[in-house]
C-alpha cells in the first residue's frame, strides 16, 4: 500500500492506538512493522488468529503475557561470546518463564476441548529450557543481584566480607565511643570513603590516630582518617571484596556460555512471543472498540453495517451503513460541506485497510469486507506551495498517479472529485474519471458538490447515489448516510429558515432551469418518501415490541398455572393420603374392638374377622372426578420415553429426554448440558417423539471443579508455581472470596515462592498466613478480588 494512502486514511493513528494494548517491546515491534496484506488467504489467517485471541479473552479474561522482554540482543552478545550482565541474565530468565507459563497457559484450554488449533501451533514452537532459567534464578535474584547460593566459594568470601567488616566496625565504634578520643572527632561516627572505612577527626588532631588519610572535607576542618588500628583489616576485607567481583565475573560467564549453547532457541522464543503479544494486542483492541470480525471475501465486495470510524469518540460518533460491489460498484456521495462525506470516505477506507491487517472492525455483526490488492485515496487539500501547485493541481497529479495504477482489484477514494476548477468542466472531468475508473472494474466511492453528477448516477448501470442527511429545521447535519438518496440542496430552504426575503428567493428560484427544478423535486420527493418509510418503520417497530411484551407476559401466566395446577394436585393427593390413613385406623380399631369381643367369649370366627377388614380396606375414600383427572394426567405427563420434548419447571427451559435413569428420573438435554432431571420437576409439552440427537454433546457438571484449597505439598517447584498459576484463575472463574494454598513448612522455598508468586498476581488482593486450625506457616490464605 502507498504510504501517503495510510497517511490520509489515518491508518498510522490507528496503529498508535493499538499501541496502547502491547504487553512488550515485542509487541510494539510488530505493530510498528504492521501493513495491510493484500492475499486473501494470509488475511484469512490473520483474522483466524485474532478471533482465538478473542476467544481466549472471552472464557479466561486476561492472557498471561507478563515478563516477556526483547532479549534478542542478549542472545546475539552471548552468541558472539560475550558475558552478559546480571540484569540482561535476569531478562533471559523472565521471559523464558513468560514463555513457559504462556505455553502453559493455551495448552491447559486445548486440554479442556476449547478449539485454539492457530495459538496451539504457535505455542508448541516455544522451547521451555527450565534448566537456563533454573539456572540463572538460582544465581540471581529479583532484584539483579548474585545471591550467595551461585557457588560455595562466592558464600566463603561473603562470609569473609561479612566477618571483616563486622571486626573493623566495632574497632572504630569503641574509638568513637571512648570518652578522651570524642572530642577528638568531627561527629562520631563511621563512615566510607574510597571503600574502606574512616572516622571524622578535627585537622588538629590529625596526628593522635595514625593511619590514612582519604578525604578532607571542603573547608579543610575535618579529615577523614584509616586509623592504623583498622588498616591490616581494611586491607583484607578490600582483598576479599577483589576475590567476590571475580568469583561474580566467573558465575555470569559460565551462565553467558550456558545461553550460548541455546540461541537458537531462544530466538525462536522470542519470535513467536512477539507474535503472540501482537495476537493478543489485536483482541484487546477489538474488545476497547467492541468490534467484530467481518465475513472475508475475495470478491471485492464488502458491506459494513453500523460502522464506525475509531479515531471518533464513541459517544460521538454517527455509525453508518455502507455497501459496494453487489448491485452496484461506484458510490457517489452528495451533500453539505461538514456533513460527513469525507468520514465516510475514510471509515470505508480504514476499515478496509483494518480487515487487511487482521484486525476487527468497529461495526455490527453480519458485516463483510473484502481483499483489495490495492487501495487509492484522494482525500483532502494536499496543495503545495513549494511546487506551486494549486488545489485543483494536487488533486489532478494524485489522480494521474491513480490512474496509472488501477485494476480490477482496487479500491478507489475519491473526495470532491473534479473540484478547484470551473464547475463546469470540473463535473464533466469528473464524470471521464469516474467512467475510466469504473470501465477498469475498480470499486469506487467518491464525493462532490456537482449537480451533474447526482443524475450521473440514473444514467450509468453499476452506479448509486448516496447523501447524507442535513435537517433544514435544526439548520445541521445528521451525519447519516443515505443509500440511493441524492443530496438535496439546500440553499434555498436555508436561506428562507435565516429570514431571506421571499421575492428574492423566488427571483432566484426563477433562474434555475426547468430540468434541473424537475431533478429536485424528484430529489425532495424521494426524501419525502423515505421519512415516510422510517416512520412507519418506527411503528412497526413499536408494535413488534408489544408483541413481544405480550408473548412474556402470557409466558409468565401460563408457567404460573402450571404452577398452580401441580400445587392443587398436590394438595390433592395429600388431602386423599389423610383421608385414606384415617380410614385405616378406624379398620384397626373395629378389628381390635371384634376380636376383644371374641376374647369375651362371644362367637365370632376368624374368617369374619379377616372379610370384615377386607370391607374397611377397599372402603377407602375415592378422589373426586376433577382431582382424578388431574392425578390420571399427572401420571401420564411424568411418564417420558426418549425424544420427547419436556420443559423443566426449576429452570423454565425447554429440552430434550435422552435416556430414563429410573422410575423417577431422567437425563435431559438443556441447551449445551445434560442434567439429571427428577420426573416430577418435568412436563411433556409435545406428545411426538423427536429423533434423539445422534452425536453426544459435552456434559457440563453443575457442580464447580474447583476445590477452595490447593495441596502442594511434595510437588516440585517448577511445578508447584504453574500449579498456583492455573488455581488462581479457575477459582476467581469458580467465583471463590478466598483460597487456600497448603505448601507445608519444609526448607521454606516453596511458601516463599507461592508468597511471592501471590504478591505480584493480579487476581489476589491479599495474603496471610494460616491461623492455629489452619495448619499454621504450612497454609497461605489469599483473599481474591
Amino acid at each position: 500500500m502507498d504510504a501517503r494512502v495510510l497517511r490520509v486514511l489515518e491508518y498510522d493513528k490507528m496503529k498508535e492506538q493499538l499501541k496502547a494494548h502491547a504487553a512488550s517491546s515485542l509487541g510494539l515491534k510488530k505493530i510498528d512493522q504492521l501493513a495491510p496484506y493484500t492475499e486473501y488467504k494470509t488475511v484469512k489467517r490473520e483474522l483466524d488468529r485474532t478471533q482465538e485471541g478473542a476467544k481466549v479473552l472471552r472464557l479466561k479474561g486476561k492472557a498471561p503475557l507478563g515478563g516477556i522482554r526483547n532479549i534478542t540482543p542478549h542472545i546475539k552478545r552471548a552468541q558472539i561470546g560475550g558475558m552478559l550482565n546480571a540484569g540482561e541474565l535476569l531478562e533471559i530468565a523472565d521471559t523464558l518463564y513468560a514463555g513457559r507459563r504462556l505455553k502453559s497457559f493455551i495448552e491447559g484450554m486445548i486440554e479442556d476441548e476449547i478449539e485454539l488449533p492457530l495459538l496451539g501451533e504457535m505455542v508448541s514452537y516455544i522451547v521451555p529450557l527450565q534448566e537456563i532459567e533454573r539456572a540463572i534464578k538460582q544465581c540471581i535474584d529479583d532484584h539483579g543481584e548474585i545471591m550467595d547460593s551461585a557457588s560455595h566459594t562466592l558464600r566463603n568470601i561473603r562470609q569473609q566480607i561479612r566477618t571483616s567488616e563486622a571486626e573493623v566496625r566495632s574497632k572504630l565504634e569503641q574509638l568513637i565511643r571512648s570518652t578522651g578520643q570524642q572530642k577528638k572527632l568531627s561527629d562520631a561516627i563511621v563512615t566510607i570513603r574510597n571503600d574502606r572505612y574512616v572516622i571524622p577527626v578535627k585537622q588538629e588532631y590529625r596526628s593522635s590516630f595514625g593511619g590514612i588519610v582519604h578525604d578532607q572535607s571542603a573547608s579543610g576542618a575535618t579529615l577523614f582518617i584509616e586509623p592504623q588500628s583498622v588498616v591490616n583489616i581494611n586491607n583484607a576485607l578490600r582483598e576479599a571484596r577483589v576475590k567476590e567481583r571475580k568469583e561474580i565475573e566467573r558465575i555470569l560467564e559460565e551462565l553467558s556460555e550456558h545461553v550460548a549453547g541455546h540461541t537458537d532457541e531462544l530466538s525462536i522464543n522470542v519470535d513467536y512471543l512477539g507474535e503472540l503479544d501482537f495476537l493478543f494486542t489485536k483482541a484487546y483492541y477489538a474488545e476497547e472498540q467492541k468490534a467484530v470480525p467481518p465475513r472475508l471475501n475475495d470478491e471485492s465486495r464488502f458491506r459494513f453495517k453500523q460502522a464506525r470510524h475509531p479515531l471518533i469518540n464513541e459517544e460521538e460518533v454517527v455509525p453508518i451503513d455502507v455497501e459496494l460491489g453487489d448491485v452496484f460498484s461506484s458510490l457517489i456521495i452528495t451533500g453539505p460541506n461538514t456533513g460527513g462525506k469525507t468520514v465516510t470516505l475514510k471509515t470505508v477506507g480504514l476499515l478496509t485497510l483494518m480487515v487487511q491487517s487482521g484486525l476487527y472492525i468497529p461495526a455490527d455483526e453480519d458485516s463483510e469486507a473484502a481483499v483489495f490488492k490495492n487501495v487509492f485515496a484522494d482525500i483532502g487539500d494536499e496543495q503545495s506551495i513549494e511546487q506551486n501547485l494549486s488545489t485543483f493541481s494536487s488533486h489532478m497529479t494524485n489522480i494521474v498517479d491513480i490512474l496509472k495504477k488501477v485494476d480490477n482489484e482496487s479500491l478507489v477514494l475519491f473526495d470532491e472529485i473534479g473540484a478547484g476548477t470551473d464547475p463546469t468542466e470540473g463535473a464533466a472531468l469528473a464524470i471521464s474519471i469516474l467512467d475510466d475508473v469504473y470501465e477498469r472494474g475498480a470499486k469506487i466511492v467518491a464525493t462532490t458538490h456537482y449537480s451533474e453528477l447526482k443524475g450521473y448516477a440514473y444514467n450509468r448501470e453499476g452506479v448509486m447515489n448516496a447523501s447524507v442527511e442535513f435537517d433544514v429545521d435544526t439548520l445541521r447535519p445528521t451525519y447519516r448516510l443515505l443509500i440511493g438518496v441524492p443530496g438535496r440542496s439546500n440553499a434555498f430552504a436555508i436561506s428562507r429558515r435565516l429570514g431571506l426575503e421571499e421575492k428574492i428567493i423566488q427571483s432566484a428560484e426563477a433562474e434555475i432551469n426547468t430540468e434541473s427544478r424537475q431533478i429536485e423535486n424528484m430529489i425532495t420527493s424521494l426524501d419525502e418518501k423515505r421519512r415516510e418509510a422510517e416512520q412507519e418503520m418506527e411503528v412497526s417497530k413499536d408494535i413488534r415490541q408489544q408483541a413481544e411484551q405480550l408473548h412474556r407476559e402470557l409466558d409468565q401466566k401460563l408457567k404460573e398455572l402450571e404452577q398452580n395446577k401441580q400445587n392443587i394436585l398436590k394438595q390433592a393427593e395429600e388431602k386423599a393420603e389423610a383421608e385414606l390413613e384415617k380410614a385405616r385406623k378406624e379398620a384397626e380399631e373395629i378389628i381390635s374392638d371384634l376380636r376383644q369381643l371374641q376374647k369375651e367369649g362371644r362367637s365370632i370366627k376368624e374368617h369374619q374377622l379377616i372379610d370384615a377388614k377386607k370391607r374397611m380396606e377397599t372402603a377407602s375414600p375415592e378422589l373426586t372426578k376433577r382431582q382424578q383427572a388431574i392425578k390420571k394426567q399427572a401420571e401420564k405427563n411424568r411418564t417420558f420415553a426418549p425424544g420427547d420434548d419436556v420443559k423443566v419447571t426449576s429452570f423454565g427451559q425447554k429440552g430434550q429426554v435422552l435416556k430414563k435413569i429410573s422410575d423417577s428420573e431422567y437425563q435431559v438435554q438443556l441447551g449445551i448440558m445434560k442434567v439429571n432431571v427428577k420426573a416430577e420437576d418435568m412436563v411433556k409439552i409435545k406428545e411426538e417423539p423427536v429423533k434423539q440427537p445422534s452425536r453426544p454433546i459435552t456434559s457440563v457438571s453443575s457442580k464447580p471443579a474447583v476445590k477452595p484449597e490447593l495441596d502442594l505439598r511434595g510437588v516440585r517447584y517448577e511445578d508447584a508455581m504453574r500449579q498456583v498459576e492455573k488455581y488462581l484463575d479457575d477459582a476467581v472463574l469458580a467465583g471463590y472470596p478466598q483460597v487456600h494454598i497448603i505448601h507445608g513448612k519444609g526448607t521454606g522455598a516453596l511458601r516463599k515462592g507461592v508468597k511471592e508468586l501471590l504478591k505480584k498476581h493480579p487476581s489476589v488482593k491479599e495474603t496471610r498466613d494460616g491461623g492455629m486450625n489452619e495448619g499454621g506457616l504450612g497454609n497461605t490464605v489469599a483473599r481474591l478480588k
